[in-house]
């Protein structure tokens, strides 16, 4: 069976994952009308909809100080968190839109300096890191 690309790439070298999405939303400073009013203020999945600006600013952060991983916008992207704000019918939309924007990011980064870099669903994050 061949090896997935990232066991590919742990045999020629260590690979840095992202870090904390969270933590950048944060720093972005962002109100309650850049979450798409206060009834979706903190709801940081609902960004991949609303400000996918934002989102391609933190990946394109990470790529630039020498991630390999980028890991989507879908941590709290289940129905059941995404219900606290009335959105966990729109699960699916909301992680299929974030799952594939992070393609753009690496793209560009990839045309700069020729690195393979890898895109990982956040649920395929936390295997990776235990």
């Amino acid at each position: 069976m061949p090896k997935h690309l990232i066991e590919q790439q742990l045999e020629k070298r260590i690979l840095i994952i992202d870090g904390a999405m969270g933590t950048m939303i944060q720093n972005a400073d962002l109100s309650a009308e850049d979450f798409g009013g206060e009834e979706y203020d903190g709801c940081n999945e609902y960004l991949n909809i609303i400000r996918p600006d934002v989102l391609e600013g933190v990946h394109d952060a990470y790529l630039e100080a020498g991630a390999d991983i980028i890991c989507t916008n879908t941590f709290g992207g289940t129905p059941v968190v995404l219900d606290e704000y009335g959105l966990g019918h729109r699960a699916a939309e909301i992680n299929k839109k974030r799952s594939k924007s992070p393609k753009s990011a690496k793209r560009n980064i990839r045309r700069r300096n020729g690195r393979a870099l890898l895109r990982v669903h956040s649920a395929r994050r936390r295997k990776l890191c235990r």
